[in-house]
């Protein structure tokens, strides 16, 4: 029987409401590995938007929601996963948080695809 890859989390991203600004700011360090599962909670008060380019609006995640990424499901032999190298990128939507943090959880394949 063959088994599939064991599976890895790189260190979680994390910025308090206070970082959350009008303007693009990276939310911790490019990705180490090629993501497979990503997870992206807003816990503040307020609508973020996620960007991937620090430019682009590519995901708008609500006050107190969160948004799962399975990038794999029903697709591990074509390989659709998050280039490495990716760094995440948060703002807000309108009116500034006043409380809470965002965090962007990575789960890779350890040893690559």
């Amino acid at each position: 029987m063959a088994y599939g890859k064991r599976v890895a989390f790189e260190e979680i991203r994390e910025a308090d409401f206070g970082d959350i600004g009008a303007a693009y700011a990276a939310v911790g360090t490019a990705t180490s590995d090629m993501a497979r599962l990503i997870g992206i909670t807003n816990n503040t008060d307020d609508e973020v938007y996620i960007s991937f380019d620090g430019l682009t609006d590519h995901l708008r995640v609500a006050a107190t929601s969160f948004k799962l990424l399975d990038l794999t499901t029903n697709e591990i032999s074509k390989g659709l996963l998050l280039k490495k190298g990716t760094i995440f990128y948060a703002r807000r939507v309108s009116g500034a948080p006043t409380t809470g943090s965002l965090w962007i959880e990575v789960m890779f394949a350890e040893g690559g695809v």
